[in-house]
């Protein structure tokens, strides 16, 4: 696999990691909470290909421009994006769809929008998941501190590895709990046990014949956030979720796919 094939196949929160990773340290506590807000409107796992020009340029939209640090925001925000043009994780330069809005404050009485989505689809499965990891960061957390008042001891900041390192493990965890309390805070859980129909929801465990070899694959649907391929689990917004998402057993569906279009039965739906 090429440089640049590894780069792409990245999501826009492990892009995001490595973009805070390399700004020096009076950067990033500003960088990482807007850079983070971005990724999470979009979802953490989701591709950097998949962002449209108008996706990027409504994020802008969205903030509300009675913040007096809008224009700041946005241009961390930009330089971010920028980053990952010059890196080689996108072709396309969507910094430049990101531009604040025209007209000055909202209206009085204006209704403002919230940047947080509605809600997150998570099974019960992944929201007890997370719970657990964010109990298992927030243990980490003051042992990182520890290490960092250990190593700040060293009077000899010029080659002091152990204390970059520390703090950029503190910087790491502190982004993914608020990740986590954000995602569990908007989390809404699919409740399987309450479908009637027989139809594909989230949640779900699909078996799909490929029509034309005969193969058989089980997947689970999940949300972006637990999407773990390697595990059976894909999302309902990846090509095979949305193509069976509402249909019903012995359904007949057609994938785009790189490779082009593959057809597949429903063979069985399981909850």
């Amino acid at each position: 696999m090429t440089e640049n094939a590894e780069k792409s196949g990245l999501s826009i929160g492990e892009i995001a990691t490595n973009y805070i990773l390399v700004l020096a340290q009076e950067e990033k506590d500003d960088a990482q909470a807007e850079v983070f807000k971005f990724v999470r409107w979009f979802g953490w796992e989701r591709s950097i290909s998949e962002l449209s020009p108008a996706e990027v340029g409504n994020y802008a939209d969205r903030l509300s421009t009675s913040d007096n640090e809008y224009v700041k925001k946005l241009d961390l925000v930009k330089s971010f994006l920028i980053y990952a043009k010059n890196q080689g994780y996108t072709n396309a330069n969507l910094s430049i769809h990101l531009k604040p809005k025209k007209g000055g404050k909202p209206k009085t009485g204006g209704k403002t929008t919230s940047l947080q989505p509605e809600s997150v689809p998570l099974t019960q499965e992944g929201y007890e998941k997370l719970k657990a990891e964010l109990e298992e960061l927030k243990r980490r957390r003051p042992l990182i501190i520890e290490e960092i008042t250990k190593a700040a001891a060293d009077k000899d900041f010029r080659e002091n590895a152990p204390l970059e390192a520390a703090r950029e493990q503190h910087g790491l965890i502190e982004g993914r709990i608020r990740e986590i309390e954000a995602i569990l805070k908007a989390a809404e859980i699919v409740d399987n046990h309450a479908k009637t129909a027989l139809k594909v929801h989230m949640g779900d465990t699909v078996v799909l014949v490929e029509m034309e070899t005969g193969e058989e694959m089980c997947y689970q649907i999940v949300g972006p956030r637990e999407a773990n391929p390697s595990k059976g689990k894909i999302s309902g917004v990846s090509p095979v979720g949305k193509a069976v998402i509402g249909k019903e057993e012995g359904e007949i569906v057609e994938v785009t796919a790189p490779i082009g279009k593959i057809t597949y039965q429903i063979k069985q739906i399981k909850r």
